[in-house]
């Protein structure tokens, strides 16, 4: 893991992504640290998933530059790849693999040591164990997601970038995952997060970015950014 307290892990500088005559990202600056979660927040189509695939290497900006542990992040670098684990709505299951072959699997894939251990750790750490035999056809939408969200336990990651991952979820469910996600901060990793949930941001997140049209319309504690709570 990245030691906390350095320079940013994730750097974006003055990155923008356009598609033909339509921007969907306006030039932004975005940092994370080690150990710090950002939370990235706004209607559909603001931006949020443009900005993760490019924070993950998985898209290019059209301009700017983006660097991962202080050297330029490309989809190719895998040394990069191997330190960045990415949990999307559009993740997808091996149909033919029971839920613990899938881990294992990915564990394996990933030079993980004893990821029998791991796997049956994630298992538990995502309730799963009841459904470690089944498979994903199987499975509810809920636990599809804790799926997905364990594949990326299995394996090393210094940055994990997670969208909307407390979609189709149930309240104690979006408990356990911001418990997880403050364990991961807690133990340096930084994560990305893209929700729609206020309640999620502002139990996880040091830093809320609001975006809105490709832009950015607010940078801040959640706290400073975020609606006060209902009383």
């Amino acid at each position: 893991m990245a030691e906390p307290g350095g320079g940013p892990l994730l750097q974006l500088t003055g990155v923008s992504r356009s598609y033909g005559d339509f921007t969907a990202l306006h030039p932004l600056d975005l940092a994370v640290l080690p150990g710090q979660c950002v939370a990235l927040m706004g209607p559909n189509g603001s931006g949020k998933s443009t900005l993760l695939r490019i924070a993950a290497g998985r898209d290019r900006p059209s301009t700017g530059t983006v660097a991962f542990a202080g050297r330029p992040l490309v989809e190719e670098d895998l040394h990069a790849r191997a330190r960045i684990a990415v949990v999307t709505d559009a993740g997808g299951c091996y149909p033919d693999l029971t839920v613990r072959e899938h881990l294992v699997l990915v564990a394996v894939g990933h030079g993980v040591g004893d990821p029998d251990r791991w796997v049956e750790w994630a298992l538990a750490d995502r309730r799963l164990l009841a459904k470690a035999d089944a498979l994903p056809s199987s499975l509810s939408s809920g636990q599809v997601q804790a799926l997905m969200l364990a594949s990326a336990l299995v394996r090393p990651r210094d940055l994990l970038v997670l969208d909307e991952p407390e979609q189709r979820l149930d309240p104690g469910a979006r408990h356990d995952l911001a418990t997880r996600i403050q364990a991961e901060t807690g133990d340096g990793v930084a994560v990305l997060l893209a929700t729609h949930h206020h309640d999620l941001a502002r139990a996880v997140a040091g830093r809320v970015v609001l975006l809105a049209d490709g832009r950015v319309a607010g940078d801040g504690a959640p706290a400073d950014v975020l609606p006060p709570l209902a009383r």
